[in-house]
């Protein structure tokens, strides 16, 4: 069906001269945009982009606001695009969200992943990367995508309400108008439909909210064995099919096509952001900090704050904090990336003596002496010493305690006073953790008085934050780059009370034990059989050692032959070098692909406590 553009035929032009060049567009290009075929999706030989990535495909927040309705699936959030073919009975191809064959009528709306046939991306784009799957990655065109975060939307909202926003002159699908702000472009979209709809950037969206996307270059993977280039994601949501009840095969016919060498095509083209002399851009920027002074005037900071931000704020401010979440999610270790010497009382296995101190009668003078409980005097020894550094008293496991045991324990939150008797020094600060009731048979419910004594956390480990904390904490680097790989699927299994599970604790046991013993297969005993047999064979992927890339013993095809895993582990293995050859091992990786570079970067964030 598909003939290549690099041969002439088509639909869309686009001149190209050497002034405007590096933008982009195409020099005397005719492009055809189309669908990937049933065959090329289910087929006995389907794409290589399919084989290697399956059919489930991500879906852009534009899409969803557009009417494409997105799932949650492993391959984050997905929906279903349409394909060129007939299903017979005159329905269309489809797959669905989770990338299995469907079908769908020819009248219905549907969403579209966009091709480009051709079978060389550099005779489009002079973007060019590797990409995290292994396949040439080529930025062409750009299109609306993803949400604003929340802080930026609203400096967005307001600079468009007074006017300040830069117009290219574009609009997208005829009603979205193209703005500008600090050089990146965005478009403002009404969001319009009754049910509320969650976006990537987390928010939940209602009727009448307006949702700042920005638009960006579209990225496509190169498939050679089709000699196509494949949106990586799905771009357009909610469009007819076709504009009658059967549909024959004539895919040049139907509506989708026509809207994507038409309306889509058109929007692809990347607008000039209009030039300003540096008179106007001085009075552009002092607009701007004119608007942010008078929208800020308590001089406050906005943005996202994680859970460590509040911990850390809380205990800054004299609050006291309480974690909350499942065992193994690391709650301990957020408090000592604050306090590393915090002084951790489990009130589980606490006593009246050992939490509240206790008096003892002193024969000698008949009288009864009180002893403050040792971590007390720990803690008042500390704070002593260093008077001008905050000092955490860590009650954990407070709602497995018995009710008594947290009575002593509010006592101390509430006046700060152990038994009525001695004063928490004023550089010492309250963190109290515990697990929910829907986590733990053993909990039990927290007093009201006590609950609002406390501001709450409630700790959840993405697998991005638990990298983070691996990143800082020294994690094995064949462990931190197998959850990478992973993305995170593995970093929980589920406990059945038989055999080992893996969570985020148990990652860190097998760190260390990995580090003493160089023993993969032993970590069965921590994380389980069928995750550790993985992970072995992750490990025993084939990489391109260091000392081939400081020599140059190797070639692109020994490059291409490497799997995802394998970039992985040759990332794993490089980060190695010696600090002298970082930029040669760096400038290799960025050939094989931006992703492998960053996790090389990060592993050599650690120092050199592994090298």
């Amino acid at each position: 069906m598909y003939n290549d553009p690099c041969a002439g035929k088509g639909t869309k032009t686009m001149e190209q001269t050497e002034e405007n060049r590096q933008d982009n567009m195409i020099e005397e290009m005719k492009i055809e945009y189309g669908l990937l075929t049933e065959e090329q999706v289910f087929g006995e030989e389907p794409a290589e982009v399919i084989r290697a990535l399956g059919a489930a495909c991500e879906v852009t927040d534009y899409a969803v606001l557009r009417g494409a309705k997105a799932v949650s699936s492993s391959k984050g959030r997905t929906a279903s695009w349409l394909l060129s073919s007939v299903a017979g009975y005159g329905d269309v191809s489809a797959v669905d969200e989770e990338g299995c064959r469907a079908v769908a009528y020819a009248a219905a709306k549907g969403n579209l992943r966009p091709v480009i046939p051709c079978a060389d991306p550099s005779l489009i784009t002079d973007v060019i990367r590797r990409d995290i799957s292994g396949f040439a990655r080529a930025e062409y065109g750009e299109y609306p995508q993803t949400a604003a975060e929340r802080t930026l939307a609203r400096t967005l909202q307001s600079e468009f309400a007074e006017g300040r926003l830069i117009k290219t002159g574009k609009t997208f699908d005829g009603m979205y108008e193209e703005l500008v702000y600090r050089g990146e472009k965005y478009i403002r979209v009404p969001y319009e439909a009754t049910e509320p709809v969650t976006l990537s950037d987390g928010r939940e969206y209602r009727a009448g909210d307006a949702v700042w996307i920005r638009v960006l270059p579209v990225q496509w993977l190169q498939d050679q064995s089709a000699r196509l280039l494949i949106s990586r994601r799905i771009l357009v949501g909610d469009v007819p099919f076709s504009g009658e009840n059967y549909y024959d095969g004539e895919f040049c016919a139907s509506l989708a096509w026509a809207l994507l060498n038409g309306t889509f095509a058109e929007d692809l083209v990347p607008s000039r952001i209009p030039e300003m002399t540096a008179d106007e851009e001085a009075e552009y920027e002092a607009q701007i900090a004119r608007a942010a002074k008078r929208r800020n005037p308590y001089g406050l900071r906005f943005g996202q704050v994680s859970e460590e931000d509040i911990i850390r704020g809380a205990i800054e401010s004299d609050v006291p904090v309480f974690l909350h979440g499942p065992s193994s999610e690391g709650k301990s270790a957020r408090v000592r990336q604050i306090d590393p010497t915090c002084e951790i009382i489990y009130l589980r296995n606490a006593t009246p003596d050992s939490l509240n101190g206790r008096s003892v009668y002193n024969q000698a003078t008949g009288e009864m002496i009180d002893i403050p409980p040792t971590w007390y005097q720990k803690v008042k020894a500390k704070c002593e010493e260093e008077p001008d550094k905050l000092h955490v008293v860590f009650f954990d496991e407070i709602n497995n305690a018995l009710p008594g045991i947290q009575g002593m324990a509010f006592n101390i939150v509430l006046d700060r006073e152990v038994n009525g008797l001695w004063k928490l020094p004023a550089n010492a600060r309250v963190v109290a953790a515990g697990n929910d009731m829907q986590d733990s048979l053993a909990a039990n419910q927290i007093a009201a008085p006590f609950f609002n004594r406390f501001a709450h956390v409630y700790i959840n480990t993405t697998t991005e934050k638990w990298l983070a904390w691996a990143r800082e904490n020294h994690i094995h680097p064949a462990i931190y780059s197998y959850i990478a790989y992973r993305r995170g699927e593995t970093l929980r299994s589920r406990y059945d009370g038989e055999k080992p599970n893996a969570d985020p604790r148990k990652w860190e046991m097998a760190s260390r034990m990995l580090y003493a013993t160089g023993r993969p297969e032993m970590l069965r005993a921590l994380i389980g059989e069928e995750i550790t047999e993985e992970f072995v064979q992750f490990c025993a992927q084939p990489v391109i050692t260091l000392e081939d890339v400081l020599s140059g013993n190797f070639n692109q095809q020994e490059i291409d032959a490497l799997n995802t895993a394998g970039r992985y582990a040759t990332a794993m293995g490089l980060s190695q070098a010696e600090e002298e050859d970082v930029e040669t091992v760096r400038d290799f990786l960025s050939g094989m692909g931006e992703e492998f570079r960053a996790v090389f970067d990060e592993l050599r964030k650690r120092g050199g406590h592994e090298r």
